[in-house]
C-alpha cells in the first residue's frame, strides 16, 4: 500500500470517526467539536487532492462560520454543559437501519456502475474558480451562495429568538 493510499485512509477515518462521535454523543458542546472536527478533515482531504482553494473556502466557510455560529447559539441558549436525553431504542434501531440500507445502495451502485476516469483534468486555476462563484448565469454559483446566506441568517435570527426566550422565562 502506498503512502498516498495510507494518508487516505487516515483522514478518511478521522472524518468518519469524528462524524460518528458527533451524532452519538450526548453533550451538546461535546457534539460540535466533533463536527468541528470532521469538517476540518474534510478540509485536509481536499488538501491531499491538492485543490487548495477549495479547502481553504471550507476551513473559512464551514469551520469559521458554521461550527462558530452553532457553537455561539449553544452558548446563548445557555445549555453548553448540559446532557442531551438518551435516543429511545427504536429511533436508534431506524438509524441503523437507514445506515445499513444506506451502505448497501451505495454497494449497489458502486458495484454496478464502477469509477470511470475522466481524461479531462481538473481545472484547480483559482481565477477560473473565483469567477465560476461570482455568475449568476448558467454555470455560476451565486444563486448557491446567496440561498446560503439566507439560511444562516435565518438561523442566526432563530438563534436570538431563543437565547431572548430563555432569557426572559428566567426573569
Amino acid at each position: 500500500m502506498s503512502l498516498s493510499a495510507i494518508i487516505f485512509y487516515l483522514i478518511s477515518a478521522l472524518i468518519l470517526g469524528a462524524g460518528l462521535m458527533a451524532v452519538t454523543t450526548t453533550k451538546i458542546f461535546r457534539s460540535a467539536i466533533y463536527l468541528l472536527a470532521s469538517l476540518v478533515g474534510i478540509a485536509g482531504l481536499y488538501f491531499w487532492m491538492e485543490v487548495e482553494f477549495i479547502a481553504a473556502v471550507q476551513i473559512v466557510v464551514y469551520v469559521g462560520g458554521i461550527v462558530v455560529l452553532i457553537i455561539f447559539s449553544v452558548f446563548l441558549t445557555q445549555q453548553a454543559g448540559q446532557q442531551m436525553p438518551a435516543t429511545p431504542r427504536n429511533r436508534t434501531l431506524w438509524s441503523v437501519l437507514a445506515t445499513i440500507f444506506g451502505f448497501a445502495l451505495t454497494w449497489n451502485l458502486v458495484s454496478a456502475y464502477g469509477f470511470k476516469a475522466l481524461d479531462v483534468e481538473f481545472d484547480d486555476n483559482v481565477e477560473r474558480i473565483g469567477t465560476k462563484m461570482l455568475e449568476s448565469g448558467s454555470g455560476g454559483f451565486a444563486l448557491p451562495f446567496e440561498a446560503v446566506s439566507i439560511l444562516l441568517l435565518a438561523a442566526m435570527i432563530g438563534c436570538i429568538v431563543i437565547a431572548m426566550k430563555s432569557t426572559s422565562e428566567q426573569k
